[in-house]
């Protein structure tokens, strides 16, 4: 990517941030491949324990995902972009740095580096996966049947994974070839316009599918009104990069 194309504000807070954040020792494909091996690792796990599936059992794939697409617009509108008490780190982490680091004029990364501020830390897969994940389907194991939970399981990380893969893709350069794939360059339109300043607290708060968007009506189109750009800190803050 040509770096020329970059707003000055942009590239001085990603300098900023690469110096006091991003260690030598970081590798954005190694943080990708962890990413989606120990995803796949926990759906393929899942998926082998499954036996003689009944069909109504199925919908326990469609459920996750309705359920899995609400969360994530309800966590983004809310704590990602509203500061939560005890989630501060969150609100930090994506408002304050994600969307100084990306704007809706400077989406692509540079670097494999800068995959750090686009996928979760590695961290939060783990907490995800033994606080919530595991959890939950435990209870599905335990109060609907042994297949609905190995299902919930599999299909709920399937969900952080296709969130975290989407928006890897949504970072890409334009001009690589998945990013110009039709229904990606569609996506990546969508995430572009809530990464405006003006617009990121009011519109397109869904990373993989805006269905949620337009469930609630926050799907940003042409002629609507922005919101008032909020208050940018003049530099990345410590003891936000979790």
């Amino acid at each position: 990517m040509d770096t020329r194309t970059i707003p000055e504000r942009v590239a001085t807070f990603r300098e900023g941030y690469r110096r006091r954040f991003v260690g030598p020792r970081y590798s954005g494909r190694a943080h990708f491949a962890f990413t989606s091996l120990a995803s796949l690792a926990a759906i393929g796990f899942s998926l082998s324990r499954l036996e003689a599936v009944r069909p109504l059992e199925w919908l326990t794939l469609p459920t996750v995902f309705l359920l899995g697409n609400v969360v994530e617009f309800l966590g983004h509108r809310g704590p990602m972009h509203h500061r939560r008490r005890g989630l501060g780190l969150l609100f930090g982490r994506h408002t304050e740095q994600h969307h100084r680091y990306f704007t809706h004029d400077a989406l692509a990364y540079e670097s494999p580096r800068d995959v750090k501020m686009v996928l979760f830390p590695p961290v939060l897969l783990l907490f995800f996966l033994g606080g919530i994940a595991a959890p939950l389907a435990a209870l599905g194991y335990v109060l609907v049947s042994p297949t609905v939970g190995w299902l919930f399981a599999a299909s709920s990380v399937g969900y952080y994974l296709s969130y975290e893969w989407l928006h890897f893709c949504h970072h890409l350069p334009p001009g690589h070839p998945v990013a110009r794939l039709p229904l990606m360059e569609r996506l990546r339109r969508h995430h572009q316009v809530h990464h405006d300043p003006s617009k990121m607290q009011r519109y397109n708060f869904n990373i993989t599918f805006p269905l949620s968007d337009w469930l609630f009506g926050t799907v940003w189109r042409p002629g609507a009104a922005g919101g008032l750009a909020p208050r940018e800190p003049s530099e990345p803050r410590a003891g936000l990069d979790v």
